[in-house]
């Protein structure tokens, strides 16, 4: 299996969010992960940044942020240049969607859990 480099925006350190379970099951598959988030913290052994880190060769971007929230990593995003982002239930946005295609990243509206369940991510 091949390590993806996934940026999970709207990192929680709150176990019931899906946030939270989508970074543990990443490690869990060995997956590198950067999280972004609100609070700072530590989730599977990834710590949470509350700022926009510097990111080269990211592979997926996960959303858990609703559209209003995403306007403001829009540009940080495109500059990241992954290679997806995914938009989980909730965060569907398709001004976003066109801007991300524009600039030829690939969009997926999908549950980044069920990916990983059923292997498809």
């Amino acid at each position: 299996m091949k390590n993806k480099k996934t940026m999970v925006l709207g990192a929680s350190l709150k176990e019931e969010r899906y946030s939270n379970k989508a970074i543990q099951f990443l490690v869990e598959k060995g997956h590198s992960v950067i999280a972004i988030g609100q609070k700072a913290g530590e989730v599977a052994g990834v710590a949470i940044q509350t700022k926009k880190v510097p990111v080269k060769n990211i592979d997926t971007v996960t959303l858990y942020l609703n559209p209003v929230r995403q306007r403001d990593y829009y540009n940080y995003i495109i500059e990241a240049q992954p290679k997806r982002v995914i938009f989980n239930p909730g965060t569907e946005n398709p001004e976003f969607y066109q801007l991300l295609e524009l600039n030829a990243i690939k969009v997926e509206v999908a549950c980044t859990l069920v990916l990983l369940r059923t292997n498809q991510f």
